[in-house]
């Protein structure tokens, strides 16, 4: 791979081994004025993190620029570390960095985040880092960018499962642009590696294909050789760091209290002089007080979150019954082949994990696989490195299950939206509709879960047209939304007078509810799978003079005001949905009907518990969730 410049010379090394003791400085002063951090690691691996910035291509004054390489760092709470040697590196004022450490409104928190010039990625929840490169390598590789990705980790987060699937893609995918750090101090918050859970981290990477470079991790030609044979290797490649956890002060040496502990202001004073540095922390605590107009975020306007410019084609119209998941399938295939044309093959990815057949994105791999990555049953692996490599202005679908998609990857997702990734979740077999299959994969809570995402939007198309109208909308749109369908085959949604409700004139809005059907005695509102179920109720009560308004929501975390005015005039809303009676529409709706101060009679037809295995139509009359049962609870609700 592509790299800045030869070796470094002795007197540039030279210089960098003063600046680690400046840098051990600023980590102590900035963990002593915060009251908490964590000095030991951050002293232990200053010396590589100094030698590696010091030799990739970045530009302190331009931090966006595409071509650089890219440092993610997965043990984010060595953010003392990153913090010295950015600011060291002029990617902002390291005083500012010291100063405001942990202070609220600074940029610069406990853990590191992007809002910071230089750092990449948010990390904490340890183990997802590698991940992470991953995506941010399989990026850079699909839009034939030749630079390198570094990820920094420490050797406790080794015992993560989640590193064994990043290891394993990486190899497969051949990501020979990615070398990884660990910092092998061999203590973490319990005391010993070792002795609080065994590892064998030098066997794990080379078992899974991967090349590992052992050196000391305090000396500073050692750490530079190592990462140019790293860059040169064919492999993946890990540099095993042999360091000492609080290096450079000898009361914290191989000391496990200090992995999450400041020093005092007396042990402070001792260790700058152990340092030979001048203790000026007085000078940081009135800079630290002076704080007092602090803005959380940095200046993102180089932040690229425009939408796209994708061509989206012409929908498919739907007559007859068909399942959304196929809708979804044909429509990311037939946009693959229109862009395919385009010669904007590097602007979208998909991503599946073992079930092509199932979710459909077998046509998609047929006609772009160069664009598809297979990943095997890693979904933990997957939702994270597919949240990085949408980081790259890359329209970026992750296809998978309910159940896995979004309750087994929630903290991915988590992660993800704080990272303000640009993901787009695909989940098929949510709700009851999974039926055979049974209560670990009916997938009831997935609004529930991803309404606490702040920056995730919600859509659940009704019916097969409606999906392909979904998909083509946020092929063109930036930022993180979860669509989310059934299994099993459904009616097409039409008019009262029998026309396609969602039909080549039709335009989704997101947050727009669509009215199916009028009426004054009550609302009915649906959202997805049951939708159908829903007109077929109203249609079979008006024959019987109860003339039901028909409200499908399709976003159910953006409910339109109008709408909950108009229905609520009827003076009775029910909603109806195979999702927990808890967290689901229901919820969403009273909520909102709250914060309005709308009164009406209010009732909700949900899921009470998990449910059984056997056939969906089975399953949704045993739950008293099929249309029968429905009319009579409506019926009898209304009397």
């Amino acid at each position: 791979m592509n790299f800045k410049q030869k070796n470094l010379s002795e007197i540039e090394l030279k210089k960098i081994q003063i600046e680690t003791n400046s840098a051990r400085g600023a980590i102590l002063k900035m963990t002593n004025l915060a009251k908490s951090g964590h000095p030991g690691g951050s002293m232990s691996s200053i010396d590589f993190l100094l030698v590696l910035y010091n030799l990739i291509n970045i530009n302190p004054k331009k931090p966006e620029w595409e071509n650089r390489d890219r440092v993610i760092i997965s043990n984010g709470h060595i953010s003392p570390a990153v913090y010295a040697t950015l600011g060291l590196m002029n990617f902002f004022n390291l005083d500012d960095a010291i100063a405001q450490f942990r202070l609220a409104g600074s940029i610069f928190e406990g853990h590191v985040e992007p809002d910071v010039p230089g750092v990449e990625w948010a990390s904490g929840n340890l183990g997802q880092g590698l991940s992470a490169g991953c995506g941010f390598a399989l990026a850079c590789k699909q839009k034939k960018i030749a630079n390198n990705i570094f990820v920094i980790m420490g050797d406790g987060e080794q015992q993560k499962g989640q590193l064994s699937e990043a290891r394993r893609f990486a190899v497969k995918y051949h990501l020979n642009n990615i070398t990884a750090f660990c910092d092998y101090n061999q203590l973490q918050i319990c005391g010993d590696i070792n002795e609080i859970m065994p590892q064998n981290i030098i066997e794990n990477y080379v078992s899974d294909g991967w090349d590992v470079i052992e050196i000391d991790g305090h000396d500073l030609s050692e750490i530079q050789n190592a990462i140019f044979d790293a860059v040169q290797n064919d492999a993946p490649t890990l540099i095993l760091a042999n360091t000492i956890m609080g290096k450079g002060v000898s009361f914290m040496e191989n000391q496990e209290k200090y992995h999450g502990a400041p020093l005092s202001e007396e042990q402070l004073e001792l260790a700058l002089k152990e340092l030979g540095l001048i203790d000026d922390l007085k000078k940081y605590k009135e800079l630290r007080n002076n704080c007092n107009s602090l803005n959380s975020a940095q200046d993102n306007s180089f932040f690229d979150n425009t939408d796209f410019d994708l061509n989206i084609g012409k929908p498919i119209l739907y007559k007859e019954k068909t399942d959304n998941r196929s809708a979804w399938g044909n429509a990311i295939a037939d946009l693959a082949i229109r862009n395919l044309k385009l010669k904007i093959s590097n602007s979208f990815a998909v991503f599946d994990c073992d079930l092509q057949g199932s979710v459909k994105t077998t046509k998609f791999a047929e006609i772009a696989p160069h664009n598809f990555y297979e990943c095997g049953i890693m979904e933990h692996h997957t939702a994270t490195m597919a949240g990085a490599m949408s980081k790259n202005r890359i329209q970026v679908f992750f296809a998978d299950f309910g159940v896995f998609g979004v309750d087994e990857t929630f903290n991915q997702h988590r992660l993800n939206d704080i990272n303000k990734t640009n993901l787009k979740v695909i989940t098929t077999h949510v709700g009851l509709d999974v039926g055979e299959d049974g209560k670990t994969h009916h997938c009831i809570d997935y609004v529930g879960v991803m309404k606490n995402l702040y920056n995730f939007k919600i859509i659940i198309p009704a019916d097969p047209n409606q999906t392909d109208r979904i998909i083509r909308y946020i092929s063109r749109k930036y930022g993180n939304y979860l669509v989310s369908m059934g299994r099993s085959k459904l009616e097409i949604i039409k008019t009262k007078e029998g026309k396609i409700f969602f039909d080549e004139n039709y335009k989704f809005n997101y947050g727009k509810a669509d009215k199916l059907r009028d009426g004054n005695d009550a609302a009915l509102f649906v959202m997805g799978t049951l939708t159908p179920a829903a007109v077929e109720i109203a249609d079979e009560l008006s024959a019987e003079n109860i003339n039901l308004q028909v409200w499908n929501i399709s976003c159910p975390t953006k409910i339109d005001e109008n709408t909950l005015k108009e229905a609520a005039k009827t003076g009775t809303i029910f909603t109806y949905e195979d999702h927990n009676v808890n967290t689901g529409l229901g919820n969403c709706l009273a909520d909102k009907m709250m914060e309005m101060g709308l009164m009406c009679k209010f009732y909700k037809f949900g899921v009470e518990d998990y449910a059984v295995s056997g056939k969906s139509d089975a399953i949704f009359k045993f739950y008293k969730l099929d249309v029968e049962s429905i009319i009579e609870k409506i019926t009898n609700r209304l009397k």
